[in-house]
């Protein structure tokens, strides 16, 4: 076992877990001191009069002179939290809390979650409308599939800032991170990789498409009735479209099939694999079971036929942790004055994460850890450096 093998954590206790989340894991703290008449005259009124009229004359200073700017709002509606799935929005709260603490501890972005009492696309679009002159950047968070794919795309075309629904791209983004050194490990080009994603669902289809994006033609998705393709009749229109964008051998049929002769497996779905039908795949493979709690198959399985191997859990080797990705995506964004996170950028970041790695690359080490203090400044330095190209 090499220096990057597991960390042997202390278990955590449910008394510990319960005792960390009483009251909230978020605060709001003023900068400025609030300790004499004069701080408040200067913070409040009289003085914070003088900001809002000038404000209000001019409302390009708001992004000087107030916090919105580099606020992002966490948004969900609670439908598809984490893998416990649709407990609605006071339950979703303590994640989206907790996604708010990552934005400032790994981006140094403030943020605020927010949830929403309703899965009306229309009203959470309109909810944020009339919200927009409170943010900056909207990263929307554990909303089901499909209706994630429509909320997002109209999202962006409405608002005048970034969106991005995390689920999907900072999924996306550390996938092809690790995709990227894992095909260094094991020699390969990676535009040449025969790829299989298991799940045509949010994290799924922002897989496919960032792989495509980045040059891998060969994708083949499956989703719970098999292979995505043309020829399927029962496909709803985002997988009727990412069938004719992949697939390009003309694959039918099952997960056995997609997966005879495969370079790289990528799980994000809840099901399971055989081990039967890994020894299928090609010599040397790369397996990435990333369903959380329980992988698609159990790493000590998977690396009886993977040279590579990767999950979604912290108590194994090359942990697929998005949060490499967003904290650093959304501070480039917001620091190069962006209004859309576009392709480029996911890509750019992905390169970023994967290049921190360096001389350590081995094969359970593909990413750095999520706790390396370079990795959102390299990632914002990446996304930023795509806008002023």
């Amino acid at each position: 076992m090499t220096a990057h093998a597991r960390d042997r954590q202390r278990p955590v206790s449910t008394e510990e877990i319960f005792a960390s989340h009483e009251g909230g894991k978020l605060s709001v703290d003023p900068l400025l001191p609030l300790d004499s008449t004069r701080a408040l005259s200067i913070a409040y009124t009289p003085g914070v009069a003088q900001v809002s009229r000038a404000i209000a004359a001019d409302p390009a200073l708001a992004q000087t002179h107030t916090w919105a700017s580099r606020l992002v709002v966490v948004v969900s509606d609670g439908t598809a939290v984490l893998g416990l799935g649709d407990i609605g929005p006071a339950a979703a709260l303590p994640v989206m809390e907790g996604k708010s603490a990552l934005f400032k501890a790994f981006g140094g972005l403030n943020a605020i979650p927010l949830v929403l009492n309703t899965t009306n696309t229309d009203e959470i679009i309109e909810t944020l409308l009339r919200l927009r002159p409170s943010y900056g950047a909207v990263n929307l968070e554990d909303v089901s599939a499909p209706r994630c794919f429509e909320l997002e795309q109209r999202l962006i075309e409405a608002l005048d800032c970034p969106v991005m629904h995390d689920d999907q791209h900072g999924t996306a983004i550390v996938v092809l991170a690790a995709l990227r050194n894992a095909a260094r490990v094991t020699g390969r080009p990676l535009e040449g990789l025969k790829v299989v994603i298991s799940g045509a669902g949010a994290a799924g289809v922002a897989c496919a498409n960032i792989l495509l994006e980045a040059g891998i033609s060969d994708v083949v998705v499956l989703d719970s009735r098999g292979v995505l393709a043309t020829s399927r009749t029962d496909l709803s229109s985002v997988k009727t479209d990412l069938a004719a964008r992949t697939n390009p051998r003309g694959v039918s049929g099952s997960a056995a099939d997609a997966l005879r002769g495969a370079d790289a497996f990528i799980g994000v779905s809840s099901g399971t694999v055989d081990e039967a039908i890994l020894a299928k795949m090609a010599p040397d493979a790369i397996i990435f079971a990333l369903s959380n709690p329980d992988p698609e198959v159990h790493p000590d399985v998977a690396a009886r036929y993977a040279a590579v191997v990767a999950t979604g859990r912290s108590d194994f080797p090359n942990q697929i942790n998005n949060v490499l990705a967003f904290p650093g995506v959304f501070r480039g964004a917001l620091d190069s004055g962006a209004k859309r996170i576009t392709p480029a950028m996911k890509v750019a970041a992905a390169d970023a994460i994967s290049d921190l790695v360096g001389g350590d690359l081995a094969a359970d080490f593909i990413v750095p850890s999520a706790l390396d203090p370079r990795v959102a400044p390299a990632v914002a330095a990446a996304v930023a450096d795509t806008v002023s190209r």
